[in-house]
Parts: structure tokens; C-alpha cells; sequence
């Protein structure tokens, strides 16, 4: 009898551990996934051409399919250049607190900035990416309006 007991504890241990097996599916997509995707964009400025890592969200899924395109990005404060997309994209915006060199992001739903100076703000933004080396990211763009181009890599 007692062989039998250890033995159905033994059967119900083993049940109960194979229905605890590690949840492998991913966890809900909320939108908001600034984790970089390795997904890589070229924007060209003038002469010099910056690799940009772009993250993993519904907004940057959304812009890539706008790709590739040359706008006219327009100066703003000094610190951004900016430009008004042909279409809204899905946005899921927060404050980032602080603006950095080389943030590409996204304004409401279809204005697409990309900063050139590292600030605080209170604004709110959809992370788009970030350029990899910003080096002479500042020179590049100058002071006035400036054509740009994005592309996937």
C-alpha cells in the first residue's frame, strides 16, 4: 500500500510539473517597444549618408512603409528639423524627458523630427530610432531648411 501511495505522489508530481512548463509565447505587443529592432535606415544629408537603428513599434512598421523618401525637413529652435508625413501614422507617444543628438521621432501623428541637439522637454513623442554615430551630424545639417532622405538599409 504504501508503494502505492509514493507511487500516485510520484504520477500526480509529475503531471502537475508538465503542466508548469515555461510560457514561451511573447508577451502583448502594447505598442510602445522601444527595444531596437536591428532594422537599419540610411538618412542622407547632403554629402554625408548616418546609419540609424529604428525600434520595435507599430509606428516604425507604419514609416517604413513610406520608405524610401526625400523630404524637405524644415529648422526648428534651433535644436530640430521637422517635416509634416503624407499620412498619420499609429502613434503611442510619451515625454522622453530628455531629447538626445540624433533622435528620430515621432510629433502627434504624421510630423517627423529629427533633433540635432541634446535637451530637456515636456513634450511628448513616438520613438522612431536613434542615428548610430551622430559625428558631424550637426555641421551636416546646418541652420536653415535642408533635403533629406530616408531609406531602409
Amino acid at each position: 500500500m504504501k508503494q502505492l501511495l509514493i507511487l500516485a505522489f510520484f504520477a500526480v508530481s509529475l503531471i502537475s510539473c508538465a503542466s508548469c512548463s515555461k510560457n514561451t509565447s511573447p508577451e502583448p505587443y502594447n505598442g510602445n517597444n522601444t527595444n531596437p529592432t536591428f532594422s537599419k535606415m540610411k538618412i542622407k544629408i547632403g554629402n554625408s549618408t548616418y546609419t540609424a537603428t529604428l525600434y520595435d513599434n507599430a509606428t516604425v512598421t507604419a514609416f517604413k512603409s513610406l520608405l524610401p523618401m526625400t523630404v524637405n525637413m524644415i529648422e526648428l529652435n534651433n535644436n530640430e528639423k521637422y517635416v509634416d508625413l503624407p499620412r498619420s501614422l499609429p502613434a503611442n507617444a510619451s515625454n522622453p524627458k530628455t531629447i538626445q543628438n540624433g533622435d528620430l521621432m515621432l510629433f502627434g501623428s504624421s510630423t517627423l523630427v529629427l533633433f540635432h541637439k541634446t535637451f530637456s522637454t515636456s513634450y511628448s513623442y513616438t520613438k522612431l530610432g536613434r542615428i548610430d554615430d551622430v559625428t558631424g551630424l550637426v555641421a551636416a545639417l546646418g541652420n536653415g531648411n535642408i533635403s533629406v532622405t530616408f531609406e531602409l538599409q
